[in-house]
């Protein structure tokens, strides 16, 4: 979504401009051009040359400096541009925006601007709370301009509360979202599982897998950047929910068997990439079970298998993807699940290679379609991994 993407990028001065440093270099490495412009506050804090090597292009600081690449600058950053972002914004930017000035590079273009522009806000807790601040971010937004809220946290100020600029993650999420709109997967709603489920033993004990949910939201991000509508049914994790995401929690297989079956009717495409647990336990104490004996028998019982659920009941127009994870003959284990449970794809990995499986960042999978045709993908990082298996759910419904 975001390579070759046209982005200009405005810091402002506020102790916060270090963070778009990190941000510049995010978007460059996703293969956006970067362009950034600096207020003359900003270069208080952070020296031009820092954006310079990690965007690769010119900074803009002055409003009547010549520039080799644009005749216009404070014209061609505004009307070249897929998204204009401002971070971090202060309370002056705020002010001056939202009462139309233009006397500087930074708001000369914005106000030029016909592309999005999303401002970020960082500044003291005491200003944030201010009620002229509090005015002109309604006012803005009235404008059609989009937000980043700040988080709550311990400013260099020395007070807490909110103010902090958004983690880097974040606005990308956000920067992703809105240059979505012309997505390839808009119009779809896409239905996503991840994490490890858990089956309750007692009160304070459960059984669970090794998943940490990562490849699930992957996927959900991933389709929200391509402008899909996102349901994200999460057994729990660390992870945050990617901005954009609606997010369903469930804990055990029945409860995501639930959540799953109650807006299954809602979605165009189905992704189950969580590892749902096959048993749970017969009877679950009400208290907790003591340390009364050498041993301890857990009596399971089979949980019912979502995906094979949906399959049953396919609906014509919906797309079913699902995941095998497995530790010995992959192909063939993961064709005989793809068969049986009436898919369109099936994703499959060996665990134990290095790389891929549970908890890593990374993954080495295989794309099986009926048929038998295997498409095999090298160790790439999860996030590509969940284009790549997005690039083939497009191939199949278009096919």
């Amino acid at each position: 979504m975001l390579e070759g993407r046209f982005i200009t990028l405005g810091v402002t001065g506020g102790i916060a401009a270090y963070k778009a440093a990190d941000l510049a270099s995010r978007l460059n490495s996703r293969g956006a051009a970067v362009h950034v412009i600096m207020t003359k506050s900003a270069g208080e804090f952070i020296r031009p040359l820092t954006f310079e090597a990690l965007t690769g292009n010119p900074v803009y600081t002055d409003l009547f400096t010549a520039s080799h690449l644009f005749r216009m600058p404070h014209i061609d950053l505004a009307s070249r541009a897929d998204i204009i972002v401002v971070a971090p914004a202060t309370a002056n930017l705020l002010g001056k925006l939202a009462h139309g000035m233009a006397d500087d590079l930074l708001t000369t273009a914005i106000l030029a601007a016909n592309c999005p522009v999303l401002i970020c806000p960082a500044m003291n807790v005491n200003m944030y709370a201010n009620q002229a601040v509090k005015n002109n971010i309604d006012r803005l937004t009235q404008y059609g301009y989009h937000f980043v809220e700040p988080e709550v946290g311990r400013m260099a100020c020395g007070h807490y509360g909110r103010g902090r600029l958004a983690e880097t993650e974040t606005i990308m999420g956000v920067i992703t979202a809105l240059l979505s709109e012309q997505g390839d997967m808009k119009g779809l709603t896409v239905l996503v599982t991840a994490g490890g489920t858990r089956e309750p033993i007692d009160p304070v004990r459960f059984v669970t897998n090794r998943s940490s949910g990562k490849m699930g939201y992957a996927l959900a991000e991933a389709a929200n950047s391509r402008g899909a509508r996102v349901i994200l049914v999460s057994a729990p994790t660390c992870l945050p929910v990617p901005p954009g995401v609606e997010a369903v929690p469930v804990e055990s297989a029945g409860e995501m068997l639930d959540a799953v079956i109650r807006l299954y009717p809602e979605a165009d495409v189905v992704i189950k990439a969580a590892a749902v647990a096959d048993y749970r336990c017969a009877i679950v104490s009400g208290q907790k079970i003591k340390k009364d004996g050498e041993t301890l028998n857990l009596e399971l019982v089979k949980n019912t298998d979502i995906l094979a659920e949906l399959g049953r009941s396919k609906r014509e127009g919906v797309t079913l993807v699902g995941f095998a994870a497995e530790t010995q003959d992959l192909e063939r284990n993961a064709g005989q699940k793809l068969q049986k449970k009436n898919l369109d794809l099936m994703v499959a990995n060996d665990v134990r290679a290095p790389g891929a499986g549970f908890g890593t960042d990374t993954n080495i999978v295989k794309l099986i379609y009926p048929g038998g045709r295997v498409q095999s993908l090298p160790l790439m990082e999860k996030s590509l991994v969940a284009h790549k298996i997005l690039d083939a759910v497009l191939e199949i419904r278009n096919s």
